[in-house]
Order: structure tokens, then sequence, then C-alpha cells
């Protein structure tokens, strides 16, 4: 049975691939030359065989309309970048998915929501990696594993500007797996402009960090990549755990059990005895490619590498305790001033690690927060543009999610406190994110994990939390090995039986010998129950 378990798992993975339609850029159907040059970006639906399953009522082909309203001073330029006014460089009508439906195609459905018809509302929650068990554990780094070895068949990656590509008559894609997949997305939504000509870039550009977007676009990234992973694997249980970073003085998850320990051969590597050692790290060489005038296409560029601890002390003089998440916490404006790394007693600024936790004032030199954890790596995850390279940048960026939640819940701010105009450019509400397709705004991810369908342990209440941060760990452990310990109760049972006969012909025996010797008889008996007494005592 065991067997025909395993010879189903590929046929069932190849199932679930090809009747999963893709979620984010670029859909594969949306890289011909026709698409590009037409910008038309409604594929069929297989469902029904309609554009944007319209006959099924999941949603139709539209114009995309993107927000005029003014961005900040940090970028001067305008029409020199693909990213500008997302995504009309590339398409110019989308799917316009309606009630709980979502994807490019329609064909999926919206967070928080299951079924054939979307209609199953459920709550996913995300623990504590050190709440899983033993065998959690090893299945989230078998999945992260899986990921990196499977190539997509559904999204490619762009490896040149819509220029290059001769305005699409010449497309320019590759191939990316799962995993690389969403580091390329961090690389590309981050990469500096190219103004033209080598190393003539504008470095002051990033569309999901170091402004209002920040939180947001992170939150979108999370829930995409954990529903690449149910899809890849048919576990759609599956959650991102997070590593509570609170307090810590070192790397508690750099063990070979987790994310890998360091190499005794090499500080900066990890351990031979991790999977994660033989990882390949993608888009790590920004200076080169800008000097080239290119974008990363996703080759292998070397190990990952991972030195934690010996960074720089001045610009990380510690990691983030519980009192500075508090203090963060209690600042009750999202953005201020030019809502850049800026921005003085701005909870977004100082929660990303511009700014001090303690005053709430924007400070130079230094990493602090979020970024602490980022600089404190030493490594792969310590460059922007690489660092989900290393997948420590998963468990530490559902922990920041986790405490944009905590203000959410403690301030519930209207969404008119997210900024409409005037932020750094890619940042203001009804900005489109980059480079999702389909398209999601800014402002629309301003609200509470309960509307998205998700939930974290440590914010559960009280008996909440005692089922998934305790109960659940035994329960998984005791679904394992249910079998075991059904056999160990039976043949403890048939021990006890024999162990039972034996004494029960042995006192038979002593009572006939006891009859034959008349008046000795109570002298021995007594004794003799005594140690008989002793003995089923003691066992």
């Amino acid at each position: 049975m065991r067997l025909g378990l395993i010879m189903s798992l590929p046929l069932l993975l190849f199932f679930i691939q090809f009747w999963s339609p893709s979620l984010q850029q670029f859909p594969r159907p949306c890289t011909t030359p026709d698409v590009l040059q037409s910008k038309r970006c409604c594929p069929v639906w297989p469902g029904d065989g309609s554009v944007c399953g319209s006959l099924s009522g999941r949603g139709f082909c539209q114009d995309v309309t993107v927000s005029d309203l003014p961005d900040g001073p940090q970028y001067p330029h305008s029409g020199l970048d693909d990213r500008e006014r997302w995504p009309l460089v590339f398409y110019n009508q989308t799917c316009q998915c309606a009630g709980n439906y979502m994807g490019f195609d329609c064909g999926e459905c919206k967070f928080g929501y299951f079924g054939a018809s979307c209609g199953e509302r459920r709550e996913s929650v995300r623990r504590n990696i050190f709440q899983l068990s033993v065998s959690e554990r090893q299945r989230f780094i078998s999945y992260l594993n899986l990921a990196k070895t499977t190539i997509s068949p559904d999204y490619v990656i762009v490896t040149g500007t819509y220029a290059q590509m001769n305005n699409g008559s010449t497309p320019m894609f590759t191939d990316i797996s799962v995993y690389d997949l969403f580091v390329w997305m961090h690389y590309y939504v981050s990469r500096d402009a190219l103004l033209g000509g080598p190393g003539n870039v504008w470095a002051d550009i990033d569309f999901a960090h170091e402004s209002a977007a920040f939180l947001p676009w992170h939150r979108v990234y999370l829930l995409f990549w954990e529903h690449e992973i149910r899809k890849l694997t048919g576990d759609f249980n599956f959650t991102i755990p997070y590593w509570d970073w609170r307090d810590a003085q070192d790397c508690q998850v750099c063990t070979d059990e987790l994310m890998g320990a360091r190499s005794p051969l090499n500080p900066n590597l990890i351990s031979p005895s991790s999977v994660f050692s033989s990882w390949k790290v993608i888009c790590s060489q920004p200076e080169d490619y800008n000097q080239r005038e290119v974008l990363c296409d996703g080759s292998p560029e070397g190990p990952l590498l991972r030195n934690p601890g010996n960074h720089d002390r001045k610009r990380v003089p510690r990691l983030p305790t519980s009192a500075d998440v508090e203090s963060v916490l209690s600042l009750t404006e999202y953005e201020t001033g030019l809502m850049d790394r800026r921005a003085n007693m701005s909870f977004r600024n100082a929660l990303e690690g511009f700014a001090s936790p303690e005053t709430g004032l924007a400070v130079t030199g230094q990493s602090l927060m979020h970024n602490s954890l980022h600089a404190f790596m030493n490594g792969s995850m310590s460059s922007v543009q690489g660092s989900a390279n290393d997948p420590i940048f998963l468990l530490h960026h559902a922990f920041v999610d986790s405490i944009f939640e905590q203000w959410l819940r403690r301030h519930q701010p209207p969404r008119t406190h997210y900024p409409t105009a005037n932020a750094p450019i890619g940042h203001n509400d009804g900005y489109y994110m980059v480079p999702f397709i389909p398209l999601y705004r800014n402002g629309d991810y301003f609200l509470s994990t309960k509307a998205l369908g998700y939930e974290y342990a440590y914010l559960q209440d009280p008996s909440q939390r005692f089922v998934q941060e305790f109960l659940t760990p035994y329960l998984e452990q005791a679904r394992q090995i249910w079998r075991w310990l059904l056999a160990a109760g039976i043949l403890g049972a048939a021990v006890v039986g024999i162990i039972a006969a034996i004494i029960t012909v042995a006192c038979h025996r002593r009572t006939r010998r006891r009859k034959s010797y008349g008046e000795r008889q109570p002298l021995l008996n007594s004794s003799e129950e005594e140690g008989s007494t002793s003995y089923q005592t003691t066992l």
C-alpha cells in the first residue's frame, strides 16, 4: 500500500499543477508576441473554455485603469522604467474576477476561501516554528526543497526590458523554479531603474520597501508563496511558520534540524548536514546587472551564504527586544512626512528599521527592527534584492507581518490612514503591486488577517492558543505513531497475560505442595505469601 502511495504521488502532483492556473506575473499564456503586442492578458479558464471563466460567472476581461494621483519626489523620471504605472507597459487589459474568485484567469479562490465554487470559508493558523512537531518541521524543510527543485509549470520570469524585447515582438522569458520565482519577484520589485548606458541607474526607487507599501506588499507576497506551496504539495493545510525573534541572542533557527547550522569548514557557508548547503542563489549581483544593462535571468550564482552574528556591530548593536516591539506598536501614525526612510514617528518606518524604536525618530547608519535581522544574518539575506534566497526570510517576514497585525488590531485605523498620494512611486493606495498579475492595490491589504483567512497562533485567545501551540503538536506526533502505540499496547497486554498465567500456575503448585507438609504448612504459607505479595507488587 505504501509503495502504491509513493508511486501515485508524482501523478497526483502533476494533476494538481496542471489544473491549477497561475496567480502572478508572468503567466505563460501572457508571454507570447501576440499577447505582448496586443497587451491583452485575459486567458481562457480551462474549467469552461471561456475567457476569464465568463461563462461560469467567474470574471470578464476589462481595461486596466491606474491611478493618476501624484507620487513623491524621490523618483523624478517618467517613462524610463517598465514598473511605472504597473502593469501598463506590458498589459492594459486583464481579467476582473467576481465574487470569491481570483487568479489571472479567475480560476482560483480569494485568500481564505476554498472549494470548487470558492464558497468554503476557512481560517488557517501560522504557528511558531518551535511549536511544530518534529515531523511538521521535517515536512516544512522538504516542501522548501521541493519548491527549490521544481520548475514552475505556470510562471516564467522576464529577462529583458520591454524595449529590449522590441516592444514585445521578441519575448525574453525563461523558466524558473517555484521557490526562485519568489526570489526573482523580490529582486524585480526592488531593483534599480535602468536609465540607459552602462551603470547609469537610479537607485532611490523601490516598489516594496522604504515606504507605505512595505507591509501590504510583503503580506500579499507571503500569501501567494503559501498558496503556491499548497498547490505544489497538495497540502492545503500548509501555513508558513514564523520565528519569534524577540530577545534572541543568536540565530535560534540556524540548526541542521531547521534552517541549517554554520559549516565547520567555512563560517560563511551552511553545514553540509543541511539540505540548504546545496542550494544556489540567484539575483545576487545587482552591480553586475546594472553595468551590463540587463535583468537577473535566474541563473545560479553560487552557494547560499550566511554567517550570523559576525556583522557590523555599529550598524546592528543587538537584535530587537520585546520592549522594542512594544514601543513600535505604541506609535499611532502609519506614515508621516515624506513617507520614506526619513519619516519620524511612523509605525511603518520604525518597524521596517529606519527609525529608533525607543524614540520613533529616523536614524542613519543603523539597521534596526526588521532591517537588523537581515544585517545580522551577514550573507545572502543581507542584500535587499537577493535576500529571499535565504529561507529564513520567510520565517522572519511572517513574524514582521504578525507585528503589523498587532498594530492594526490595537489602533484599528481606517483606510484613509493609508496614503493616497505623494508617497514614493509604487506606494500610493491605488497603485497596483509590482509585479503581480492579477492586480492588487496596496490599500486593499491595509486590513486584518482575519479578512484574508489566516491568523497567528500567539495572537489567538488563550484557549485557541493552547490548542495550536501545545495540544496540536502532540496530536500530530500521536497521529504519526499511532500504529506503533497500538502494536505496543497489544504486545504489552499479551506479555502481562503470559506473566499472569505463569504466576497463577506457580501459585497452584505451591498450594498443593503446602498441603503435603502437615503441621509445617502455616509457617511456610506465611513466608511464601509475603514473598508472593512482594513480587506481584513489584511486577
